[in-house]
């Protein structure tokens, strides 16, 4: 089904641009990676980044990232600072889940969380954890993620809910 249309893996440097972009147009500018943070996070964790990419045309349809530690808390930190990455880390921060509006309503978000879950399990991680606004809450727990409340997050000014996905 969703394999017919979209090559699933990990992002190549080259692509960096479209991600960028793909960010500024799913995220408020409040809230989206800044183009540096971005492409520094591109440049040290490729393998972190699972991209969907359209068969047709050759584009990035959207894209889910994180990155790996041993912290069992969400941060704000892990948006800005690459440096934070432990090759190793039991968990992932997932940092962003972006789909172009064209492809939205496919089940392409849930398939992207799904194959990011089970490639990071084989990579003997535990857990993904993520923040999301609570208009977005009911979408994460139909994917199987846990409410554990209000975040200890500002990023963008916002309030978030923390959520865990158990891997």
């Amino acid at each position: 089904m969703l394999d017919d249309k979209f090559e699933f893996r990990s992002i190549n440097q080259s692509e960096a641009d479209q991600a960028v972009r793909i960010e500024q147009i799913c995220f408020p500018p409040n809230e989206a990676c800044s183009e540096k943070s971005m492409k520094e996070r591109i440049k040290k964790v490729p393998e972190l980044f699972l991209v969907a990419v359209d068969k047709e045309n050759g584009k990035l349809a959207g894209f889910l990232n994180g990155v790996a530690t041993d912290e069992d808390s969400f941060r704000d930190e892990f948006f800005t600072d690459a440096a934070l990455y432990k090759t190793d880390g039991k968990n992932v921060m997932l940092l962003g889940l972006d789909v172009l509006p064209e492809y939205r309503g496919q089940g392409l978000a849930r398939e992207l969380v799904s194959r990011y879950s089970e490639r990071e399990r084989k990579n003997n991680r535990r857990m993904l954890y993520l923040t999301c606004l609570d208009v977005k809450v009911e979408m994460y727990k139909k994917m199987g993620f846990k409410d554990l409340g209000i975040a200890n997050s500002t990023w963008g000014g916002e309030e978030w809910h923390e959520m865990t996905l158990d891997i």
